[in-house]
């Protein structure tokens, strides 16, 4: 079988199938071993594998080898033929990942599953959304991203990146980062950095505290410039909010960054009543 995971065999590979990376669609292959070897790693003791936006199939050929089961959902139809012959054992869905049921499809895979991705960049925020959805349902989530989203995932109090994208993800995943992957990782190259994190859904979640989290958070991030009392009072009363900033021994000046994940936890409880 053609090893795609050197550059020339995958461009000879794509040409014979008659797939040239599309611009329109954010299409940047992976064709780095060290990459998918280190993705393979971060998914010891998956049996099934849902992998969004497969490509040609380098990725997908090695989880096959170390999964029980692996579905994909791809949007190029192109693909399709490549993956016939990269990952015959894979089990290919023609469609668009952000209205394809994802509940269907990781219902049919093995538990302990995972979610996989090569993200692409131009639906990076809206897949990420998919995956909070569906956190009850996976036991992991392995995707590569663009450097600077994996750092405001991964940002900690006092961060300038911190954002409610932090905030969300945090609350609902326990985050590594797995691997970085340059340019050179990808056919044709990008001209970003991209990061590699795993995601571990918490245990005990509690979610309708977690979707107040997240909405709140998005009213405190709204201008992140401005104090988080400024950002909460476009909803609530400015008094109130600043009573619950006091309760939870934070000051007055506090920029919704600076919070930690318990403070929007308490901020919750006092606003909401949650």
């Amino acid at each position: 079988m053609v090893d795609l995971h050197e550059p020339r065999a995958l461009r000879a590979f794509l040409s014979r199938h008659g797939y040239s990376p599309q611009k329109s669609l954010g299409q940047h292959f992976l064709c780095s071993k060290r990459v998918s070897r280190a993705i393979a790693i971060a998914l010891h003791g998956m049996k099934g594998a849902l992998e969004i936006g497969p490509g040609p199939g380098a990725l997908t050929s090695l989880l096959c080898e170390v999964c029980e089961s692996v579905e994909a959902i791809e949007l190029d139809a192109r693909a399709e033929s490549a993956l016939s012959e990269s990952a015959p054992c894979a089990k290919v869905t023609l469609g668009d990942a952000l209205s394809v049921d994802w509940a269907e499809i990781l219902e049919r895979l093995p538990r302990p599953r995972a979610i996989v991705s090569n993200l692409p960049y131009l639906i990076t925020g809206p897949l990420l959304g998919r995956v909070e959805d569906h956190a009850l349902r996976i036991d992991l989530a392995v995707l590569m991203m663009q450097a600077e989203v994996a750092d405001r995932v991964r940002a900690a109090a006092g961060d300038s990146a911190r954002g409610a994208l932090s905030v969300t993800m945090q609350c609902l995943f326990c985050i590594e980062k797995v691997v970085e992957a340059p340019p050179g990782c990808f056919v044709p190259p990008p001209k970003v950095q991209s990061t590699v994190l795993k995601l571990t859904p918490r245990k005990h979640v509690d979610w309708v505290r977690a979707a107040e989290i997240k909405r709140l958070s998005h009213l405190g991030f709204r201008q992140p410039r401005k104090t988080l009392l400024n950002n909460l009072s476009l909803q609530y009363s400015k008094s109130a909010v600043a009573e619950a900033i006091e309760e939870v021994k934070l000051a007055a000046s506090v920029r919704p960054h600076q919070l930690e994940l318990e403070h929007w936890e308490l901020l919750v409880r006092r606003l909401s009543g949650l």
